[in-house]
């Protein structure tokens, strides 16, 4: 969600392939980090543990260096919507963390991001959790070949609307292959029937960044976190993925899936 530019890319079978690989290991990233987190460490390790099991894999952190960013995974906080600079913040019991994390690997990027509770969170956090990844999911429906792009946007606003939460204006999914950040750009919400016509072989990342309360943000000091102005928490969901005639496949997983079922 830094932004994007150039044309739209199809890959080929091979180029796949390599996003694959490269999706693969943003999910043992993930993984690793939905197993070691909890209250009492820091983000600058959880950051660390992201680093270590990229370069393991045999790929680099995509996100280090990109645009000047400092880290290999952007970690945010509660409030802190988007790209979090991991520090030595401690996490604690009832944080919700996002995390996001993109891989290259032999010059073909992965990316996703989660959204992880730190011990026992309030049932209004576990809510917004659930409302975000469903949201993901439901926009994720309509991303098949012969569909416009945003049939995708609009599914997910639909969704997050109808449950009492809102969507930032200014911060949407992305292409992703190459480069990190690829046309199209993605929104969030918005009314069906518009952009691209989805292809097969074109590969998006697709994240919905959800607030509990107003859509209203604001940039900090450091240049890069961005926070809710009403200090309501935030929740951020995102998978890579290749558009295909009769679904879509999720390429930042630990298995092949693909999902015809769909809008």
């Amino acid at each position: 969600c830094f932004g994007v530019s150039g044309m739209i890319h199809i890959k080929t079978p091979e180029e796949l392939a390599k996003m694959r690989e490269a999706g693969r290991i943003v999910a043992l990233a993930h993984d690793a980090v939905r197993t070691s987190i909890r209250a009492g460490m820091t983000s600058r390790e959880l950051n660390a543990i992201c680093e270590r099991v990229i370069t393991e894999a045999g790929a680099t952190p995509s996100f280090k260096g990109l645009y000047g960013f400092p880290a290999a995974a952007c970690i945010s906080i509660n409030d802190l919507l988007v790209h979090g600079i991991p520090d030595d913040t401690v996490l604690k019991e009832g944080d919700i963390v996002s995390v996001d994390i993109g891989a290259c690997f032999e010059g073909y990027h992965g990316d996703s991001a989660w959204t992880y509770a730190v011990g026992e969170i309030s049932e209004a956090d576990r809510r917004l959790l659930q409302v975000s990844e469903q949201a993901l999911f439901e926009g994720l429906k309509y991303a098949r070949a012969g569909n416009r792009l945003t049939d995708i946007s609009h599914a997910i606003g639909e969704y997050v609307f109808a449950h009492g939460c809102s969507i930032p204006r200014d911060y949407t999914g992305h292409g992703v292959g190459r480069e990190v950040h690829e046309d199209p750009a993605v929104p969030n919400f918005g009314p069906a029937g518009h952009g691209v016509l989805l292809k097969p072989g074109m590969t998006i990342a697709v994240e919905p960044m959800v607030i509990a309360g107003r859509p209203q943000t604001r940039t900090l000091k450091d240049g890069w976190g961005v926070v809710t102005r009403d200090g309501s928490r935030t929740a951020h969901f995102e998978h890579t993925v290749a558009i295909a005639n009769d679904g879509y496949e999720i390429l930042t997983t630990l298995k092949k899936e693909e999902h015809p079922e769909n809008g």
